[in-house]
């Protein structure tokens, strides 16, 4: 069996899908209506743009989703997933790819929820930090015991977890982790707590976007971040979605759950292969590759 990966934020680069739009006249359409969509040509960013301006989050995330989804439909009829899964932003390429949300309707979300980010962000001061080479469970110990709002909010491989909170918590977590036995820790360069509880503004403001918007049954059982298991329930999928943001991304149970159903390759569609390094963490005999046309 077969499963396709759509890659989350952070995969982005400059020069990403212009291979599409050069090649592909679907390709270029899509690309055309999405710049219709958002207001602005993101495909001048995409293409020839400064890679300070591809970094902000109101156009990384709608970059990183175009080049996934746009990607996957020119597959067509070699794109046959038998699961799909997306790490946190790549979540909403996977359904998209998966026609249980609309092109349209997908990038509609998706720059919502990069602006509501954005917004959440800027209310209050926050990071995020990787933790390399310590368990789960110590890392989520650690956490609570800090003072302030710090939690473990990308589980991306073994021995690789992301926390996430205010400046002050974060820093002092790093500390004690570090005093713990993590082999590193590394602040990333962010604008905020991505999946805590200080995406809560955020949150809200997707919830009344994600529940006007019409869901399908996907072609094939999406994995979904909240809780690494599989819907293909509409309305099962829209609440996931929106408690997405304030919740952790489970990608390393995500993947053991799709090992676990039998799969035996994994096609990473969009930009980078940084999912194809974590899938080998956690199964380094896994095949993996890129979508390619």
């Amino acid at each position: 069996m077969k499963a396709y990966i759509f890659p989350g934020q952070g995969a982005q680069y400059v020069g990403m899908g212009k291979d599409l739009y050069d090649e592909y006249q679907n390709a270029k359409e899509l690309f055309e209506k999405a710049n219709e969509i958002l207001g602005f040509r993101i495909t001048d960013v995409m293409f020839t743009g400064m890679e300070e301006d591809l970094k902000q989050t109101k156009v990384t995330q709608p970059a990183i989703f175009l080049h996934s989804v746009i990607l996957a439909k020119c597959l067509g009829d070699d794109f046959k997933p038998d699961m799909v899964a997306g790490h946190s932003l790549g979540e909403f390429s996977a359904l998209v790819a998966t026609e249980a949300l609309s092109f349209e309707d997908g990038l509609a979300l998706v720059s919502k929820r990069a602006n509501a980010m954005q917004n959440a962000c800027e209310l209050q001061e926050s990071t995020m930090a990787a933790i390399l080479g310590l368990e789960d469970k110590v890392v989520e110990d650690i956490c609570a015991s800090i003072e302030g709002t710090v939690i473990a909010a990308n589980y991306n491989c073994p021995g690789q977890v992301v926390i996430s909170g205010t400046v002050d918590a974060v820093d002092q977590a790093c500390k004690k982790l570090e005093e713990g036995g993590a082999r590193r820790t590394l602040k990333l360069n962010v604008s905020g707590a991505f999946h805590s509880p200080l995406m809560e503004p955020a949150k809200l403001e997707l919830q009344h976007a994600i529940e006007q918007t019409e869901f399908s049954i996907p072609v094939c059982p999406v994995y979904q971040n909240v809780d690494a298991k599989a819907y293909s329930n509409p309305i099962q999928i829209k609440t996931n979605l929106i408690t997405q943001l304030t919740s952790p991304v489970r990608w390393t149970q995500t993947m053991q759950n799709m090992l676990a159903e039998g799969v035996d390759s994994f096609v990473e569609v969009g930009p980078g292969k940084v999912l194809q390094g974590l899938v080998k963490k956690v199964n380094r005999k896994i095949p993996t590759s890129s979508a390619s046309l």
